[in-house]
């Protein structure tokens, strides 16, 4: 007995000493990332997971995703080694590299290399003094509106702030509510601080009333009060050459957008889909977009967002002959919260209590983005009481036969390498329940033990996550990045 108890404190010792040194890795390999984001704006990710500003527990657990795309599993010791020898590395330029992508070629081809040091030389040597044919001057940013896409395309500007030579949000266009300019400003800040479905804002936001400014993690950002747009000329607050981010649905059109265009604005972009603009989805036809000859366009909807890069990898590898999209979407506050009177059938019905089967514009949304599926797509959705966290539902007949597996196999591929890996993650998890999805920054995580293959293996049916709010404010950003030419350098 005596010895089995010293046993037992033996190997208790044993683990919380090992657990002990993962957590010292952790906090080195989090001293570098920071280093590298504030002194050479490198921003180092894993598996496309943001791991600036997380717990060295937290960062822990994230090294286990790597399952879902490896079979090796990566340590945060390979972790913390790739990043020593990126920070050695001299004259990288501004860029973002996937730590996880880095430790899965080490796995497999450190057999190839001396050390890891020649190893991070040879994956990454040809961005040293590469400028990408682009300066990287921040941009201006606007916020038309702050409601919850506006609110979380604040958060996540901040957050990616850094050094400040990408997206610098300089104002936020609203209309005055409150009887003073303190109690607006207190408002606004709390809705920003704190948000039921989002959690608190992972920062400090305070109020300059004199100068009608919240000061958010030290970017000064300016609350301009105002009827309609044509109220104001930007140039007077300092803004030029602004992108402008339209977040209140109100203007759907190129004629009605335009009207952004004022003094200070160079550019446009509405979050939802727009008419007699360019609809974008990142990743998928941004080379589509001229911004000289388009300065209004759109970053589409959530659900199209979430759908088109999955369509296109089975359409580009199996052909797609018809197929049908059902969206289970969480309610949002188009809806009402208790039966009223609304315009649209049955979305009057209390939305956290009601199931409502409701019309989108999804199918017709994926034609305009891959044109040759416009008459072959079908749609429908039903709103569910959950308030964020969604599933496309993608039912698809195959011009080239499949299976499970083999579907599975080519949307993983899609999730680690090509045009759609900050777009597609991949879970293996049979667990994997709405909430999981929140926070997300992919555009959606397909379910892959979900997927189901008719025994011809004609027919797949593959269900795809999304958050409806986050995720979709990821690629509004990457979409901003993009038409403001501030994207940097990548390896993921």
């Amino acid at each position: 007995m005596e010895q089995n108890k010293i046993l037992h404190r033996s190997r208790a010792n044993a683990a919380l000493g090992s657990w002990h040194e993962k957590e010292k890795n952790a906090l080195e390999l989090l001293r570098i990332v920071g280093e590298l984001r504030f002194d050479k704006s490198i921003e180092l990710i894993f598996f496309r997971q943001d791991i600036y500003d997380t717990r060295p527990s937290e960062l822990i657990n994230i090294h286990s995703i790597a399952k879902n795309y490896i079979a090796d599993p990566v340590s945060v010791e390979t972790s913390l080694s790739l990043a020593q020898a990126i920070a050695s590395l001299d004259n990288l330029p501004p860029s973002k590299i996937d730590l996880g992508k880095l430790a899965s070629e080490w796995i497999s081809e450190k057999g190839g290399f001396q050390n890891m040091y020649d190893f991070v030389r040879a994956k990454l040597g040809h961005f040293v003094n590469h400028t990408n044919g682009q300066s990287l001057e921040p941009k201006d940013v606007v916020l038309y509106g702050f409601g919850r896409i506006g609110r979380l395309v604040a958060r996540r500007v901040i957050e990616m702030t850094g050094r400040g030579d990408q997206l610098r949000l300089k104002a936020i266009v609203l209309r005055q509510s409150m009887k003073t300019i303190k109690e607006e400003l207190e408002k606004r800040a709390a809705l920003l601080q704190s948000d039921s479905i989002h959690g608190d804002f992972k920062g400090v936001v305070e109020l300059d009333v004199e100068n009608t400014e919240l000061v958010i993690n030290g970017n000064r950002v300016k609350l301009i009060f105002a009827g309609k747009p044509t109220d104001i000329d930007y140039t007077e607050f300092g803004i030029n050459e602004a992108l402008l981010i339209d977040n209140t649905g109100v203007w759907r059109d190129k004629d009605a957008l335009s009207i952004h265009l004022r003094p200070g604005i160079a550019q446009v972009m509405l979050t939802a889909p727009g008419k007699k603009i360019p609809n974008i989805v990142y990743g998928a036809n941004q080379a589509d977009l001229d911004v000289e000859k388009d300065p209004v366009f759109c970053a589409a909807s959530c659900t199209t967002n979430a759908i088109v890069p999955v369509l296109k990898v089975i359409d580009d590898t199996f052909g797609i002959e018809r197929g049908h999209i059902e969206t289970i979407h969480a309610y949002t506050n188009d809806q009402n919260l208790l039966d009223n009177f609304h315009k649209k059938p049955r979305r009057g019905r209390g939305a956290p209590i009601n199931m409502a089967i409701t019309s989108t514009g999804a199918a017709e949304a994926v034609g305009s983005v891959l044109p040759h599926l416009a008459e072959v797509m079908t749609g429908n959705a039903v709103r569910v009481p959950v308030p964020d966290g969604s599933l496309a539902i993608l039912s698809l007949s195959l011009k080239k036969n499949s299976s499970k597996d083999g579907v599975n196999e080519v949307l993983k591929n899609a999730s680690l390498r090509g045009d759609f890996v900050e777009q597609i993650q991949y879970s293996t998890s049979e667990e994997f329940v709405s909430s999981n999805i929140v926070g997300t920054t992919a555009a959606c995580v397909v379910d892959a033990p979900s997927t189901i293959m008719s025994n011809d293996g004609k027919n797949v049916t593959i269900y795809a996550w999304y958050d409806n709010e986050y995720g979709y404010t990821c690629q509004v950003l990457r979409l901003a990045k993009y038409a403001a030419k501030v994207r940097r350098l990548h390896y993921y």
